[in-house]
């Protein structure tokens, strides 16, 4: 029997988005975002796509970073998340992660729509 390779499109997989997510805790309050999504006011965790690339630990970092203007160091990996979009189908894999968050840099513009 003769092996065959499955596609990116018979696997499901060209419509799985790869994301990071951090949750950052200091004396009982949590570092969260507010932003635009699909015309509404919302509050987030950090987080964001990963780039081609990048390790998992190195997106959560730098998507905190671009977000809130704090570095990030993570620490520990809290889950692994699927959630499929209901209307277009598209699948999300979101790795959370924990750590710390130290040296905020005021003059750093955030990204759009935060």
């Amino acid at each position: 029997m003769a092996a065959t390779k499955q596609t990116n499109n018979e696997t499901g997989m060209n419509n799985l988005h790869l994301t990071v997510a951090a949750i950052i805790e200091d004396r009982n309050r949590f570092l969260m975002v507010e932003e635009m999504v699909q015309g509404e006011l919302v509050i987030n965790q950090p987080a964001g796509h990963v780039e081609p690339g990048e390790t998992l630990p190195e997106a959560a970092s730098r998507e905190t970073r671009e977000e809130t203007a704090w570095q990030f160091s993570p620490e520990a990996l809290i889950g692994l998340y699927l959630w499929q979009q209901p209307e277009n189908g598209e699948r999300f894999l979101r790795a959370v992660f924990t750590g710390k968050h130290f040296g905020h840099d005021q003059q750093q513009p955030l990204d759009t729509g935060i």
